[in-house]
């Protein structure tokens, strides 16, 4: 299981890399090994501003459709659109090419709520 330390992580199984008051999120190893082979990703929220757990979007595996939760509140700046010629990038890559989107931070202190790491391995393995 592919957990990067420089990262930080929803109860949600979403991703946030922190650039400044930019945050790239996308879902974890652990996520998209639960749903299995990904075949669509839906973002229709590019432009909005969104608070923390709305829902941003959703991703189709062959089985399931799964709501995808803000993990911080902010505005949706880019959807990485090539997830739509190849949404399997979520499987193959999930915390490169298969980020999902990027947001500019409304509210810095809420990254403290997030997880390490460590607290997003105990979380997934409780």
């Amino acid at each position: 299981m592919n957990i990067p330390t420089g990262l930080k992580y929803s109860k949600d199984h979403e991703w946030v890399k922190i650039d400044g008051d930019i945050a790239t999120v996308g879902i974890t190893d652990f996520a998209q090994q639960e749903l299995g082979d990904i075949v669509y990703v839906e973002i229709e929220t590019t432009g909005e501003t969104l608070s923390v757990e709305e829902v941003f979007g959703t991703v189709e595996a062959v089985k399931t459709v799964s709501d995808l939760f803000m993990p911080l509140s902010g505005s949706v700046l880019e959807f990485n659109s090539a997830l739509e010629d190849s949404p399997e990038a979520v499987n193959d890559d999930p915390y490169e090419s298969g980020w999902m989107i990027k947001i500019k931070i409304d509210d810095p202190s809420q990254i403290a709520e997030l997880l390490d790491a460590q607290a997003y391995q105990q979380l997934i393995q409780a």
